[in-house]
């Protein structure tokens, strides 16, 4: 207030005769220790040609730290503290997610990694209602995410390969896991999933040999891997594509020793793989046609499989897992599959078992 007062040019004293109380009043409420009536606050107000809001104001309550909790980290990236993360809860726990950023923006977080030993989380909001966890390598699921946000379900995906979501599924951990492991019919898939687990089909896509465009290294079969000059971005065992590769070469009677780069540090993903080739870091990789696509990548296709969707049967009366199967019969989203990522959508959404 004593701001306004000397901004104005009015004493003290002449202040408080004109507003009816005495100077001493005056100086304790510019000194906070006095806080006036309805009356006075506006007769000051008046007085000094501006508002009460501008005379008074609450002090801010000191701030407080954001609560520390417990919780399960799940998927890959770097621990580290302050590392962002994507918080759903998946019955009685609650799971983390690394949120990766991309070259060209930072990705959304509800939580910073506090303490990667004790798997402390910091959080930054308490909303996680009407989320759903998925695991899985599939490259569109945030194709599938778009789609969920419009009947307002919010997407929190673990990028693992297709063994470790079945195992984050065992442990409860997530709402539903991806899998297209070899052998992958829905009989198949519900044997590797275990009793109790319903599985749904979300789309057939090929899985094959990404190179270069124009295929500078004209390669055509896994064997080719094993020429001189050629370096391959292997994918991290359990996944997929890397039974699919190691079973191919088997076939043909290749050691992976005798391929560079079959050993080096795998790629986390096809869409992670696709991107070594497309940044000039390997010559191949197995990975989706999606993947390729996503980079103007050339293709060999080696296989059609199918990748599911397995949910535990005790989630399938939780509302976002209703959504999300409701948002698979939707011809909204099978068109998008098909054109944006080449997949075939005829089976998406039915149980197959």
């Amino acid at each position: 207030m004593a701001e306004w007062r000397k901004r104005r040019g009015v004493a003290a004293a002449e202040l408080a005769r004109t507003a009816g109380v005495s100077r001493q009043t005056i100086y304790a409420m510019e000194a906070g220790d006095y806080i006036p009536n309805t009356v006075v606050a506006l007769q000051l107000a008046r007085i000094l040609e501006c508002t009460v809001e501008e005379l008074f104001q609450l002090e801010s309550p000191e701030a407080q730290a954001p609560p520390v909790v417990h919780a399960e980290i799940v998927g890959g990236g770097d621990s580290f503290a302050g590392a962002p993360l994507e918080l759903c809860r998946v019955g009685e726990k609650l799971v983390a997610v690394p949120s990766l950023p991309v070259p060209w923006h930072l990705a959304p977080a509800d939580g910073l990694l506090a303490d990667p030993v004790r798997s402390r989380v910091q959080l930054l909001s308490g909303e996680m209602s009407n989320r759903l966890l998925i695991a899985g390598c599939d490259p569109a699921t945030s194709v599938l995410s778009r789609h969920l946000q419009r009947a307002q379900i919010g997407l929190v995906a673990a990028p693992v390969n297709s063994s470790a979501a079945l195992e984050l599924l065992h442990r409860g951990l997530v709402h539903v896991a991806g899998t297209h492991l070899e052998g992958g019919s829905g009989d198949a898939t519900a044997a590797k999933a275990g009793e109790g687990n319903a599985v749904f089909a979300f789309a057939v896509w090929e899985q094959g040999l990404v190179v270069g465009r124009g295929n500078p290294k004209r390669l055509r079969a896994v064997e080719h891997l094993a020429r001189r000059g050629v370096r391959l971005a292997n994918r991290e065992k359990g996944s997929g594509s890397r039974q699919l590769l190691d079973s191919r070469l088997k076939a043909v009677g290749v050691s992976g020793k005798s391929i560079a780069g079959y050993s080096d540090l795998p790629a986390a993903g096809h869409l992670a793989a696709a991107w070594r080739v497309y940044a000039g870091l390997a010559d191949c990789c197995v990975a989706t046609a999606s993947a390729a696509r996503a980079f103007g990548l050339d293709f060999i296709a080696l296989t059609r499989e199918r990748y599911d969707l397995v949910v535990p049967r005790r989630h399938l009366e939780f509302a976002p897992v209703q959504r999300l199967l409701e948002t698979l019969s939707q011809a909204a989203l099978r068109r998008e599959l098909e054109t944006l990522c080449g997949y075939d959508t005829r089976e998406t959404g039915q149980q197959v078992a």
